[in-house]
């Protein structure tokens, strides 16, 4: 419960960038490429008054373009096996996209090797952030996971338009319509972040990793991405909710400045 409890603080100062002292400098994604620039009024000491510059100078910045990207299949990865488990999470609205809050005591986690990343949070972007050649999908969908150590991993998850997803109309129709508020679901409402996945069933699967970051500010490196092959599928209608909460709310792709991405096959 203590890992659980500092994981989930980890999350919310490097994905919210919420501090208990002086709120974060206001950004919105129209003016994503001036993110390093922001200036922080409350503080006057370089580079303490750019709390974003990571965002214009980091090397590993994310999301990318995999077809401009180097592709390694030749080296042996480490199975991925996801094991979410059903939770009544707080629907809440951040003021730039919507997402979901696992519970304290929730147990989901991804296992890559030997190792347990507890699933903290899930949220949604439209369009999709990466992208291969220049084409997006339609949104895409962010796992987020901490480690005991305060590691973030992230498992990206592309979205088509095709059949409903029952699970996408639960967080539609339970998310606050104004950023910044939550709903903590007193009523105990039900999710399984499972079924946001192609159907895997637990068992590894192909995916494309490589060094990242936050894409949104401050843009903080380290966070090792992982992107799922197959994409899932909402309904057209149902896209067309997730675009009334927030249309474009996704960063464009970042320089891979020599990275290479690895590939399953």
């Amino acid at each position: 419960m203590i890992n659980k409890t500092y994981g989930r603080l980890i999350a919310m100062m490097v994905t919210c960038y919420v501090t208990v002292v002086v709120a974060a400098p206001h950004w919105d994604h129209e003016e994503q490429e001036k993110w390093g620039a922001i200036e922080d009024p409350s503080q006057t000491v370089i580079p303490l008054n750019y709390p974003y510059a990571e965002c214009s100078i980091g090397a590993h910045q994310s999301p990318v373009d995999f077809a401009e990207a180097r592709i390694d299949n030749t080296r042996k990865l480490n199975d991925l096996e996801v094991w979410y488990d059903v939770d009544k999470p707080v629907f809440y609205n951040t003021g730039h996209a919507i997402q979901v809050n696992t519970s304290p005591d929730y147990k989901g986690e991804l296992k890559i090797g030997e190792e347990s990343f507890p699933l903290i949070q899930l949220h949604f972007h439209e369009p999709s952030e990466h992208a291969v050649g220049g084409v997006k999908f339609p949104a895409e969908l962010h796992f987020v996971h901490v480690g005991q150590d305060g590691r973030l991993v992230v498992l990206g998850v592309a979205i088509n338009v095709g059949e409903e997803n029952p699970t996408m109309q639960t967080i539609l129709s339970n998310m606050p319509a104004t950023g910044g508020e939550q709903n903590p679901n007193t009523g105990g409402i039900q999710i399984d972040p499972a079924s946001l996945l192609p159907s895997i069933h637990h068992q590894s699967f192909d995916y494309l990793s490589l060094a990242g970051s936050l894409t949104t500010p401050p843009c903080s490196e380290g966070v090792q991405w992982y992107l799922m092959m197959d994409p899932i599928s909402i309904s057209a209608a149902q896209l067309e909710q997730l675009k009334g909460f927030y249309t474009g709310n996704a960063r464009e792709p970042q320089n891979l400045n020599g990275r290479v991405v690895s590939s399953t096959k």
